[in-house]
């Protein structure tokens, strides 16, 4: 076996590890919103967001899927409107902070493509409700509007910065183990 499989195999069991990690961490913490109790903040996107960070913006994307399918169909999530939700909502922000963070690898990095990417997450999120949501539950457009400023936009606010604020102070702690290949060697 060549130095290129190893690394393949190593990288996949990483990313399985990190997809594990998010769903123990959907399935242990939720907390409701007060102004809007059907929208939960749950730290389930740390891992995804270290996965962007380490890895880059493909494998947060895998990540962000595998975990998006396994809340939405299998842990009783609200099916195909939250698969979409959950996978855009979190999509975004490890695309965002996987091309970014790539591009040069230090802290002031880091924190700007946080902050980014929650800005940018929230934004297509205002989108996205004024699109899906009518759709999926049948609210009128008018009632999504209503609801930016007082639920939609501080959730995602709220959300994607403290995963992001999370991220920022783990990233570091667990990265060392993301990237050695000893690991992987003494496993072997």
């Amino acid at each position: 076996m060549n130095k290129e499989n190893k690394f393949g195999a190593a990288a996949i069991a990483k990313l399985a590890m990190m997809t594990a990690v998010s769903v123990v961490l959907l399935l242990i913490i939720r907390l409701p919103f007060p102004p809007a109790p059907f929208l939960v903040y749950d730290p389930a996107d740390v891992p995804i967001y270290i996965t962007a960070f380490a890895f880059g913006p493909a494998a947060g994307l895998i990540v962000t899927l595998i975990v998006c399918l396994i809340q939405a169909f299998m842990l009783g999530g609200d099916g195909l409107y939250g698969f979409l939700m959950h996978f855009v909502a979190t999509g975004i922000v490890a695309v965002v902070i996987g091309l970014m963070y790539s591009k040069c690898k230090t802290k002031k990095r880091a924190i700007a493509s946080l902050a980014v990417a929650v800005v940018v997450a929230t934004a297509v999120m205002c989108v996205m409700n004024l699109i899906v949501t009518p759709l999926y539950m049948g609210a009128p457009r008018e009632a999504v509007i209503a609801m930016l400023p007082t639920a939609i936009i501080p959730f995602n606010l709220l959300k994607a910065g403290l995963n992001a604020v999370l991220t920022f102070i783990l990233y570091k702690r667990v990265s060392g183990f993301l990237h050695s290949e000893a690991n992987v060697k003494a496993a072997a």
